[in-house]
């Protein structure tokens, strides 16, 4: 079920009803509504992976418990690698088995010998990166003791399978997230308020900006190799600006429809095309997945801490790996590695936490400075989005080699309206984004001491630009990850 649908349109008040009408005097009932809720809206794309979320609970669940029981280390890191076996092993098969058996097939071809192993027409089940690697951080938390196991299993599952974020994040933390099942909750007209708010701006960004940068990304990309340096500049800067409103969008939407229910997630962007350098852009771009790295994979290989080998290694580690997490596809893996070189020379200085705070705090503008470091920051994101964005490794070095051989190749906006237009959306967008990023999100302060009429009035300027300028509904990026 998409957020940008008339499906969820109608899902969406019908579970808000029953959760504060019907079973807010009780709350295992509220967390078997969430539960059936949320199977519901995960089954409404395909029913049959159900059983895959409910196989990772059911592990999960009673491994936590064994943990819980258990003392020896032995036992303790059998239990704890059944679990990541099982997860990662749903994981692999699902995401990765052709990719395997395909370059294996690459491998001994190029040693002169010739196999033919069998691949799967295998369906990729939606959101299956996410809600592994949130039911994984319980076991390894429960493991390390950093939190205690759960006896309430239907807890657990709401925890699990919370629709909001299931299919696309944020993945949150048990530490964070599971116990806010276990305390009741009362409905919170402000929260309630602010959700809507941050509802409605995701639902701008991915309908309004995403939807209508994918149309001219899509065209570009597949038309690459026909079109002038210039317009392959633009294929990049659309889907830059696609992808983030395809994806902090769905993290608004999820956030925002959270807090209609009383609960509260991770911010997971926090306007990362305002980076001074690459350090910071990834302290605000997809929060909650580079933390999950920087937690359970980054520091137990030894961090920042050692030699300047160990620093090279583990940085690269965490960006490849981060890489293949979003795809079977070496221009993934090649994303992550670009964005290891532009970060290394940061880490190796230690400069990699020189801007820890928002950028021109407190000012309207920035200073020349600051202004040429975020061009270049996001300039050097735009580049590598393009081996993100590529079908294949020879796609996209034939997209960069032609951007950057045959730059001199110019037209005229003039002639291309929806370029004109679209471009036009996101200069807006830029400038809400700009006046509201000392926010959580960008309406949460921006238009705050305005009179009501004023500010309702541009609440209704963007419901009106949703269904003005929404054009055919699009499924989510980070869908197919």
């Amino acid at each position: 079920m998409l957020f940008n649908s008339i499906d969820f349109a109608i899902f969406l008040p019908i579970v808000f009803l029953l959760y504060w009408f019907v079973t807010n005097k009780n709350l295992t009932a509220q967390n078997l509504l969430i539960v059936g809720s949320s199977y519901l809206f995960y089954g409404w794309w395909d029913w049959r992976f159900l059983a895959l979320i409910f196989i990772s609970t059911l592990v999960d669940y009673f491994i936590g418990k064994g943990l819980g029981k258990e003392e020896k280390k032995l036992n303790r890191n059998i239990l704890l690698w059944s679990s990541i076996s099982v997860n990662i092993g749903f994981l692999g098969f699902f995401k990765y088995y052709n990719f395997f058996v395909d370059n294996f097939i690459t491998a001994f071809s190029f040693l002169g010998a010739e196999i033919q192993p069998n691949t799967l027409e295998i369906i990729l089940p939606v959101g299956i990166s996410f809600y592994t690697f949130q039911t994984l951080s319980y076991t390894i938390d429960v493991y390390r003791r950093n939190l205690e196991p759960t006896n309430d299993f239907v807890s657990f599952m709401a925890f699990v399978s919370f629709f909001p974020q299931l299919v696309a994040g944020p993945i949150e933390r048990a530490t964070h997230f599971l116990p806010q099942f276990y305390s009741p909750r009362k409905f919170d007209y402000p929260r309630a308020i602010d959700g809507l708010r941050q509802i409605l701006w995701g639902l701008f960004k991915k309908v309004v900006i995403a939807d209508n940068c994918a149309t001219l990304a899509n065209e570009i990309f597949t038309n690459s190799g026909e079109l002038s340096g210039a317009t392959l500049a633009l294929g990049a800067l659309f889907f830059t600006f696609q992808i983030y409103g395809d994806f902090s969008g769905y993290s608004d939407i999820a956030i925002g429809t959270s807090r209609l229910f009383g609960f509260d997630l991770m911010q997971n962007f926090r306007f990362p095309y305002f980076s001074r350098d690459i350090a910071e852009f990834w302290r605000r771009w997809h929060i909650s997945l580079s933390t999950w790295f920087r937690d359970y994979l980054y520091i137990p290989l030894g961090g920042s801490r050692g030699g300047t080998g160990k620093k090279i290694r583990n940085t690269f580690v965490i960006f490849i790996v981060s890489g293949f997490w979003h795809g079977a596809n070496w221009t993934f893996i090649i994303w992550g590695a670009l964005n290891a070189l532009y970060f290394l020379p940061l880490l190796l200085a230690n400069k990699n936490r020189n801007h820890l705070d928002i950028i021109a705090k407190g000012r309207y503008l920035p200073s020349s400075k600051e202004f040429l470091l975020m061009i270049s920051t996001f300039v050097l994101t735009m580049v590598a989005w393009i081996f993100f964005r590529a079908e294949n490794l020879e796609h996209a070095i034939s997209y960069v080699s032609k951007l950057l051989l045959a730059p001199h190749t110019y037209f005229s906006l003039g002639t291309y309206s929806p370029y004109s237009t679209t471009l036009i959306l996101v200069c807006f967008f830029l400038l809400i984004e700009w006046l509201g990023r000392e926010g959580n999100f960008a309406l949460s302060n921006f238009g705050k001491n305005w009179n009501r009429p004023l500010r309702h009035a541009f609440y209704y300027s963007l419901i009106f630009m949703i269904f003005w300028f929404g054009g055919k509904e699009q499924q989510f990026i980070y869908f197919q990850f």
